[in-house]
């Protein structure tokens, strides 16, 4: 209203000639500063909103073909493990990474009778090694092990693309933990299917003092920080995923992986995954 009568009388004046231009000028000075301020507030407000919305979704799709899912089962506590996780970190560099294969790696617990407990260790990520040696008909398990698409894979070696279609899985991820995933089958078949979703820690630097890696410095990537599982419906599923902890340095970094499995299965169907940080 004040800049609307302020226009008004401004309009007279320059009509009507009763005021000369220093006193036009005075009475333009509100509406001037006021437009600037508008201006200025819709120009900072619009920044804002475009700066949230690209910080807080961010989208990861796999192509058709299948993307291979690579695990490795290993421990602090194991001499033989820097190696294994060191070939792991060097597919960082790889150009399939992501479009042709999803690697990850689980840290078990049973090194931890050595002295020393590994700080990415869980029992369910133990439990995940016994079940695939049980559906393999093995009686043990050993680190570093690794897995393909759910077989044991004796040789290690970086996987080739898959030729086979599989169908299109994409996740949605809002404010870095709540994830939005669909699946969109090859064959366009309906049936039940559960989705797993994991955060991973890259870049992650522990000095270990006890067991047979004691007073060595280890750097730890693609490391499975949190995994969560939900049942899809009709080829759709949420999840909320624990936000990763504190980055430890300026190279630390996150990214977030997704598979789709038949319930009750290990062979993934489809993967995909992505950089978060």
């Amino acid at each position: 209203m004040l800049a609307l009568e302020a226009l008004s009388g401004l309009l007279t004046t320059a009509v009507g000639g009763q005021q000369n231009s220093s006193e036009i000028t005075d009475r333009f000075k509100p509406l001037t500063g006021m437009l600037r301020l508008i201006f200025g507030l819709l120009l900072i407000t619009s920044t804002w909103i475009a700066t949230q919305a690209r910080a807080e979704t961010l989208s990861i799709e796999s192509g058709p073909r299948k993307t291979h899912l690579l695990e490795l089962f290993t421990s602090e506590g194991c001499s033989s493990c820097p190696p294994a996780e060191a070939w792991m970190s060097r597919l960082k560099e790889n150009p399939g990474l992501w479009r042709d294969f999803v690697p990850i790696a689980f840290h078990v617990d049973y090194w931890d009778r050595l002295g020393w407990r590994d700080p990415f260790a869980s029992k369910a990520w133990t439990a995940r090694q016994y079940e695939y040696s049980e559906h393999w008909n093995s009686g043990s398990v050993y680190t570093p092990g690794f897995v393909l698409d759910g077989r044991e894979m004796q040789n290690r070696s970086v996987p080739s693309a898959a030729a086979e279609t599989t169908g299109t899985l994409k996740i949605s991820v809002i404010d870095g933990e709540k994830v939005a995933a669909s699946f969109q089958p090859a064959n366009g078949e309906t049936k039940p299917l559960e989705l797993h979703v994991a955060r991973l820690g890259f870049g992650l630097n522990v000095h270990v003092k006890a067991g047979e890696n004691s007073g060595r410095k280890l750097l730890h990537d693609f490391v499975v920080l949190s995994l969560e599982h939900v049942q899809m419906v009709g080829g759709k599923a949420e999840v909320k995923v624990p936000q990763a902890p504190i980055s430890q340095d300026a190279n630390s970094r996150s990214a977030l992986v997704a598979w789709v499995t038949e319930p009750g299965q290990t062979e993934p169907i489809q993967a995909a995954g992505g950089w978060l940080l």
